[in-house]
């Protein structure tokens, strides 16, 4: 589906990020992950939704960009709140490689929301 080139890419440039980052195609199968996705438990092979199954509606997460993100070939960011934890998502479209995508979501800690309140209040 992918070749060896491209997974050997993924891990070359998302292998050490601290955050797990998925490798996609757009049936959201999950191709390849990094490190802390393997540390995390994320199975290569499932599909993504299956991550999150609370969150599905049709197969899919409600608030999935993958197919506006492979439409337009232009990475899509989202923010969302899920508890107490504030999330930003990413899905990158390949350049060059057909119906395959990065995708990730990274933690905004108490220190980016510290400085966000404190400079309002500067």
């Amino acid at each position: 589906m992918v070749s060896q080139q491209v997974l050997e890419a993924f891990q070359s440039m998302w292998g050490p990020f601290p955050e797990p980052v998925m490798l996609l195609h757009k049936s959201r199968e999950i191709l390849a992950v990094n490190a802390a996705g393997r540390a995390a438990g994320i199975p290569v092979g499932a599909k993504c939704s299956s991550l999150n199954p609370e969150n599905t509606t049709d197969g899919h997460c409600r608030q999935c960009q993958a197919l506006k993100a492979l439409r337009t070939g232009e990475p899509i960011t989202t923010s969302s709140v899920t508890g107490a934890r504030r999330l930003k998502g990413y899905w990158l479209p390949l350049k060059d490689v057909d119906d395959v995508y990065v995708h990730f979501g990274v933690s905004i800690g108490e220190e980016i929301d510290a400085a966000l309140a404190a400079a309002k209040n500067a």
